[in-house]
């Protein structure tokens, strides 16, 4: 039996070695340039292509972890995550990011990326297009998206993404508003008047300015009767008619839902915030202020070309002329 071991053994050290030297015949495919690399994911991007340009920033980070390009990609990684429909890549890129660069210049971008994927993601096609009643849904990824835009402004106030994310915190406000209204309604068909009641005071002192605070009134009114808390239920009706005097007051638990219900929410059509254009990119901007400094050293230099072929004889001139001008 042993001269059988030997031999087996030395056709497996046999058939190793074959493999190792013809594998050894094979070429490891050149390392692509980092700007290159960097330049075809923004090409990608560019025209669509998202799968490819999320391909090659994740090649990007692999093989320059500390490139010039590296941060400005996981920047765009985020993009691409969004754009390609990948909510939960994206929102765990953008904490990734958030936690790597927390002191970063483009940290707001994170953020407001975060909280559009949340916002995305609480939208579903039939929700966008046809008037449902997207107030039963679940409304956790609008609370996400919420907590991130907040952040986004409490933070950033000056950041040139605050401005869509207030327009979209409203929205948002709308919907949880108007999901709160929704299972408020749900508990006084059930004759639960204390969790209804506190329901509609939660809209009341937490979402003021919403469509749905009317509706929070009238639950509140409705359900402090049912309880004999007459006094609550008075004041409740004299918010209601002192600030809405046209609502028109019928009993939640008669009410049954209808869509032109639902639409009166200001969850659909023109409320709803317009789609976002790509913020641009870092190199981007940085080619833009450099020729835009370009051209304005170029300007500088023509008005000291003139003011030395004419000794300076007009330059005071020229500034009252400016001044006249503004």
């Amino acid at each position: 039996m042993r001269p059988l071991k030997v031999l087996a053994t030395l056709v497996l050290f046999s058939l190793l070695s074959a493999c190792s030297w013809f594998g050894g015949d094979e070429k490891v495919a050149p390392d692509v340039p980092e700007q290159e690399l960097y330049e075809e994911a923004l090409s990608a991007l560019e025209s669509d292509n998202y799968d490819l340009a999320i391909e090659k920033l994740q090649l990007l980070e692999a093989r320059y972890p500390f490139g010039r390009y590296s941060e400005q990609a996981q920047l765009e990684l985020i993009y691409a995550y969004f754009r390609n429909y990948e909510p939960a890549s994206a929102s765990a890129a953008a904490d990734r990011f958030i936690r790597l660069h927390p002191n970063h210049d483009n940290i707001d971008y994170a953020y407001y990326l975060k909280g559009l994927t949340a916002f995305e993601q609480d939208r579903s096609f039939i929700a966008q297009y046809l008037p449902i009643d997207v107030s039963q849904r679940d409304p956790g990824a609008a609370l996400d998206s919420f907590e991130s835009f907040s952040t986004l402004l409490t933070r950033y106030p000056d950041s040139e993404y605050a401005p869509d994310a207030q327009k979209r915190m409203q929205f948002l406000k709308n919907r949880l508003a108007a999901y709160e209204v929704h299972v408020a309604a749900y508990y006084m068909k059930r004759q639960a008047w204390v969790a209804a009641a506190n329901r509609g005071r939660y809209v009341v002192e937490n979402l003021q300015e919403t469509p749905a605070v009317p509706d929070a009134l009238a639950i509140m009114a409705e359900a402090y009767t049912e309880l004999g808390m007459d006094d609550l239920a008075k004041n409740s009706l004299d918010v209601l008619q002192l600030n809405f005097p046209d609502y028109k007051i019928r009993p939640f638990k008669q009410r049954s839902a209808t869509l032109l219900q639902t639409a009166t929410f200001g969850l659909l059509g023109g409320d709803e915030p317009a789609e976002p254009a790509r913020p641009i990119p870092l190199a981007d901007r940085q080619r833009a202020d450099a020729a835009e400094a370009e051209a304005e050293e170029a300007k500088q230099e023509e008005r000291s070309w003139f003011s030395r072929m004419t000794f300076g004889v007009f330059d005071g001139e020229d500034e009252t002329v400016q001044k006249t001008d503004r």
